[in-house]
């Protein structure tokens, strides 16, 4: 068995196990700590599709994380309200059906992401990172200027989404909802940069100009993985908005999306597993240094700069000792 092999199969052990280990340990408020990381995670691994793999570095991804829990917001404020949603036309009505909710975040989250990567992309560095942080302020003070979703105080969910029997106010069945949501995007994604689509992607991030001379429409490639990674911000946004029951701005700023980048490059880019590794020694070192002092950012800093400086593949790299990508 691979070290590698043997890091995975640890990893979803104490996945699979946590609510339980929680429970033993007495300190049954970690499964909802532990639903936030997975949610983070979420994020931070459709961030690395476009980061790691294709050299992409947006400051807007917070925007489809936010734009997802909007979606779930404003559909759940409809519901308990007797009135039409104004941005669509006709009679339609607000619901808490995940079924719903869920799949209709992702789908808009999409959307947003067409629109922004078609213009986006067709810059290149910094010009590109400036574009996708012009266009999430963009989002974000048009969240703002809507009193009818609370405008800069968010919006309260009435309550979480149905999902058939299940009971999403118990903490372990949302744990597990939001387990199964990672893995399935881990494997999809997987399934990705393994793929000829992959491969085409990570040619880009090594010299787009050869590709281009192969024949490859690197323009459509890099559209495609920016719009499926802004998909699973948007399912990630989703399911965040029923783990805090709250929607607000804040989501959509560009430091939500400096906060997933930290994610990623503290876990490995380029590496699907990192980002996982990334969002729980972020969210964990949160958790524990602000009990201690309200500037736990100020250590932080000195760590981050150690993985940088002394693990350059990140936490996952370190552990794993392989190559970059998750081949």
């Amino acid at each position: 068995m691979s070290r590698r092999t043997l890091v995975h199969l640890i990893g979803l052990a104490v996945l699979l196990c946590l609510p339980v280990l929680a429970d033993l340990s007495g300190e049954p408020f970690l499964v909802n700590v532990s639903s936030r990381v997975l949610i983070y995670a979420l994020a931070a691994v459709s961030l690395d599709l476009i980061l790691g793999y294709g050299a992409m570095v947006s400051f807007g991804h917070g925007a489809f994380f936010g734009i997802g829990a909007y979606v779930v917001g404003i559909l759940t404020h409809h519901a308990f309200n007797a009135e039409d949603i104004p941005f669509l036309p006709g009679d339609w009505v607000g619901t808490t059906m995940a079924l719903v909710q869920w799949p209709l975040a992702i789908i808009v989250s999409g959307v947003f992401a067409l629109v922004i990567g078609a213009l986006s992309l067709r810059t290149r560095g910094v010009y590109f990172i400036m574009i996708t942080l012009a266009f999430a302020q963009m989002l974000y003070y048009f969240m703002i200027s809507l009193p009818n979703y609370g405008g800069e105080d968010g919006l309260n969910l009435w309550e979480r989404s149905t999902l058939g029997p299940l009971d999403l106010y118990d903490e372990w069945t949302f744990y597990y909802v939001c387990l199964i949501a990672l893995l399935g995007f881990l494997f999809l994604t997987r399934r990705i940069v393994t793929s000829r689509f992959g491969m085409v992607i990570r040619g880009c991030q090594q010299n787009e100009t050869r590709m281009r001379a192969l024949g490859f429409p690197t323009y459509r490639y890099k559209l495609t993985a920016f719009v499926i990674a802004g998909m699973g911000a948007g399912l990630a946004g989703a399911l965040a908005a029923n783990h805090t029951e709250f929607v607000g701005p804040g989501l959509m700023h560009w430091t939500r999306s400096g906060e997933i980048m930290v994610m990623v490059i503290l876990g490995g880019m380029g590496t699907l597993f990192g980002p996982v590794l990334g969002a729980a020694t972020l969210l964990v070192m949160e958790e524990v240094l602000i009990h201690y002092t309200e500037h736990w950012m100020v250590i932080l800093g000195p760590f981050l700069l150690f993985v940088v400086l002394f693990a350059r593949r990140g936490i996952y790299g370190w552990l794993v000792g392989g190559e970059k990508h998750d081949d």
